[in-house]
């Protein structure tokens, strides 16, 4: 679970101060997976950030009582300069898992062959897509965070695959996905929200936060 419980995020952009969430609460349970839609621009990487633990609110609390993943797409744990091999064992170890494992799977399907043994300071911005994926879902959480949904990545193979992987996760987990494509969400979530004036707009399906989504786009 996440609840957020009267929670205010804000930025200072040099002209204005830009608010991102207003003393806003509410909570995603496990087991209802969750897309958040807002325009970009609006703070759909704050707030996913947030519900990772990798920013603070200004004020109100963040409460997190289950195993959160980081989000897709975030290299915060990743060596630029050690090889995908090396970083793999390292976040490994770091969850308490076999090196071996998350080695071989992260290995599997990233499909980058030699380059697997090179820096990921090395790679293209598709292949560490394609390698952050492969740790997130090597590792097992309650909650998947997932910004703007599948990794910036042309190769049809690691898509096809990583989208079945995640699927099958979505059987026993939860996802959260924050995106402007509603598109994206209907993949899979059945319920969502509108990010919209600092506020959260909870609703039971897609199709009713896509009616207020498209109202005010």
């Amino acid at each position: 679970m996440i609840e957020f419980d009267k929670v205010s995020k804000s930025f200072w952009t040099g002209k204005r101060r830009k608010v991102i969430l207003d003393r806003a609460s509410f909570r995603i349970e496990l087991g209802n997976s969750l897309g958040i839609l807002a325009p970009n621009g609006t703070g759909k990487t704050t707030i996913i950030n947030m519900m990772a633990g990798l920013e603070k609110p200004d004020e109100g609390r963040v409460t997190r009582s289950s195993r959160i993943s980081f989000p897709l797409g975030f290299m915060g744990g990743v060596i630029s300069k050690h090889t995908g091999t090396e970083n793999a064992r390292y976040i490994a170890r770091l969850y308490g898992l076999d090196p071996d494992y998350v080695e071989g799977f992260c290995r599997w399907l990233c499909g980058i062959e030699e380059y697997f043994d090179m820096p990921v300071a090395t790679y293209s911005s598709g292949m560490r897509s394609r390698f952050s994926f492969a740790l997130l879902l090597a590792l097992e959480f309650d909650i998947y965070l997932i910004d703007e949904g599948m990794p910036a990545t042309t190769d049809a193979e690691f898509n096809r695959k990583a989208g079945s992987l995640l699927r099958d996760r979505l059987q026993k987990s939860t996802v959260v996905i924050v995106s402007h494509s509603p598109e994206i969400i209907s993949k899979f979530c059945r319920s969502a929200a509108v990010l919209r004036n600092g506020q959260l707009y909870m609703f039971d399906t897609l199709e009713e936060a896509k009616r207020l989504y498209d109202y005010e786009a």
